[in-house]
């Protein structure tokens, strides 16, 4: 029986890496599928754009609130119940949005759906539980290169169900889908582990974020149908800023916080969520302005494709989707050669260039199709990079909680991006009509291209320890069980042990 358990642990099934992925496949699904058809949404259920806004907003306040909380409990009461747990959830938001005609029901669903964002801090620490030292690195580095890839695809499937003005409760009934063999594939890919966590949830620390984080949250999201300067705006702004002092108090008194203060400050941690935040307002920027961009008509505004959404996802978007996943699966190879934090130099330096190209060249189809998808490289070097770099200072123990807090500083820099460039949009058009101006656009990738050098210097920053690079290049060549990789702590714990 020994044998067979040591086996177990040395030799995950052969299903746990793809069921991983696929899972991550579905929450990307899931935060980009929405975006493109927020007008048809208000169209077809009588409700102003403004209105129907909220089933992306929505969708993203319970992300911020459900997140780290999950990555506790996750962490407390094993990984594989809770993931099941939240895939239940999530089935069940994404059922209620296929079948209703209202606007507070599709709200409802959508809230439980956006519990999907702690799929992926969860499925990272299932790797780090599960995989052997030697395929770890690579591991990571594919199912972080597929949130980023998987994004690409959600607009594409989007613009495939709902080319015409098609029902857009196919997009959802396509969720459902997702998810339940997402479902599947957990239950019969990932082993049955005994509860090794202990302590309780900081549910005091959990509500003070969670008040501050929707807060801030309210802020940037309605600023522009509120106004920027308004009362709401600004109530939301400073109310969000004085709970979250409360909340950083608070934390630094107890003796079993839900996320030490101290995590977040710690230099290498701090530097990796700078980094983290300018990848999600990369990404974005890139999914919407080219998105955006290839639909504008040319002969109103002077550039532009004229696409419609299906064109506009399977030509210009699909093709820098999959070479997204090419680079995905490249990236273990040359985090196991070179570090996480040459790649993500490098991957910063990648994604200048992919955005320098787009702000200077996109008046032919494929000038705009390359940008893309060097920016789409830049993308899944980055994700596949960033976990690995959390990896070398944090302990097992707090793996969860330490990606959801990172999968929540990604999900504010999706909403900048999202916030700032519709913003742009709607305010600086051509006289007369509705239709952004060219310069708006070039503004935009030049701020996509400032968010990769943002990227780069926050790499160059991080001092990872001798210890950890000997450790993960160990890990790359060497065989070790599970157990003996639990036990080796490296510099970067330790540190950040004493320090916290």
């Amino acid at each position: 029986m020994p044998t067979q358990a040591r086996f177990d642990e040395t030799h995950p099934g052969r299903l746990l890496l793809p069921g991983l992925c696929f899972v991550v496949m579905t929450l990307a699904v899931l935060q980009t599928m929405v975006v493109p058809i927020i007008g048809t949404i208000g169209t077809q259920l009588g409700v102003s754009t403004t209105a129907a806004g909220w089933v992306l907003t929505a969708n993203l306040l319970a992300a911020v609130v459900a997140t780290p909380v999950i990555g506790r409990l996750a962490d407390l009461h094993g990984k594989r119940p809770v993931l099941i747990a939240v895939l239940v959830l999530v089935l069940l938001g994404s059922l209620l949005a296929a079948v209703t005609e209202s606007l507070p029901l599709l709200l409802a669903g959508r809230v439980l759906q956006g519990l999907s964002y702690a799929l992926f801090p969860i499925s990272l620490a299932l790797l780090r539980d599960e995989m052997p030292p030697r395929r770890l690195v690579g591991s990571m580095a594919i199912l972080s290169g597929t949130l980023g890839a998987g994004g690409g695809f959600g607009l594409v499937l989007t613009g495939v169900l709902t080319a015409d003005g098609a029902d857009y409760h196919r997009v959802f009934w396509l969720t459902v889908a997702f998810v339940a063999v997402a479902i599947a594939l957990v239950w019969f890919s990932v082993p049955t582990r005994a509860r090794t966590g202990t302590g309780t949830v900081d549910w005091w620390g959990a509500t003070l974020l969670a008040a501050a984080l929707v807060l801030l949250f309210l802020a940037l999201t309605q600023g522009r149908s509120w106004g920027w300067g308004s009362i709401p705006t600004v109530l939301c702004a400073v109310g969000g800023i004085v709970v979250l002092a409360c909340w950083w108090v608070y934390e630094n008194r107890i003796t079993a916080p839900l996320v030490a203060p101290r995590m977040l400050t710690h230099g290498p941690l701090l530097a990796t969520s700078v980094a983290t935040l300018f990848v999600g307002i990369g990404m974005f920027v890139n999914f919407l302005a080219c998105s955006y961009f290839v639909q504008t008509p040319r002969e109103v505004a002077g550039y532009g494709f004229g696409a419609d959404v299906l064109s506009a996802s399977v030509v210009y978007l699909l093709p820098g989707a999959a070479v997204g996943v090419v680079a995905a699966t490249l990236s273990g190879g040359l985090i196991r050669r070179f570090g996480p934090r040459p790649v993500l130099i490098g991957g910063g330096g990648v994604g200048i260039v992919g955005f320098v190209q787009f702000a200077l060249f996109h008046d032919t189809t494929w000038q705009v199709i390359l940008a893309s998808s060097i920016v789409n490289v830049f993308v899944s070097l980055a994700f596949a990079s960033i976990p690995n770099l959390l990896m070398a200072e944090v302990s097992p123990a707090d793996t969860g909680v330490a990606n959801s807090v990172n999968s929540i500083v990604r999900t504010v820099g999706t909403s900048i991006a999202s916030a700032v460039l519709t913003t742009m949009l709607a305010t600086y058009t051509i006289a007369g009509t509705s239709v952004p101006r060219e310069i708006v656009y070039t503004a935009a990738f030049l701020v996509g291209a400032f968010a990769c050098a943002i990227v780069t210097l926050s790499a160059v920053a991080i001092r990872v320890p001798r210890a950890t690079r000997t450790t993960l290049a160990a890990g790359s060549t060497l065989g070790g069980g599970a157990e003996q990789a639990k036990e080796r702590t490296s510099a970067g714990e330790r540190i950040l042990t004493e320090d916290c």
